[in-house]
């Protein structure tokens, strides 16, 4: 009999991967956000010292939690699959 639960892992560890991808993407977003300065005060006219495309902040704190869930969704598959594995081992000896 061959017990073979590689599937599950790799499931769980891509989705580990991924989101730690876009936690790391989301994370990069937020610390390139920079304070603006209120119109009076702002005496930069030249609009290429702007970033090409503006940020939005509550995109990335929601992407950020998604990130998080995903990489514990992917947490619980390898567990799972670990458990369900653990289980077949003690089963078969």
């Amino acid at each position: 009999m061959q017990i073979s639960a590689s599937s599950a892992f790799n499931s769980g560890l891509s989705s580990v991967q991924n989101g730690q991808q876009r936690v790391n993407q989301a994370a990069n977003d937020i610390a390139s956000i920079s304070v603006e300065k209120p119109a009076a005060q702002s005496l930069d006219a030249n609009p290429s010292n702007n970033q090409a495309q503006p940020v939005d902040l509550a995109t990335s704190l929601v992407d950020l939690q998604i990130g998080k869930q995903q990489v514990q969704a992917g947490a619980e598959v390898i567990k799972t699959a670990d458990d369900a594995l653990g289980t077949l081992l003690d089963i078969r000896a």
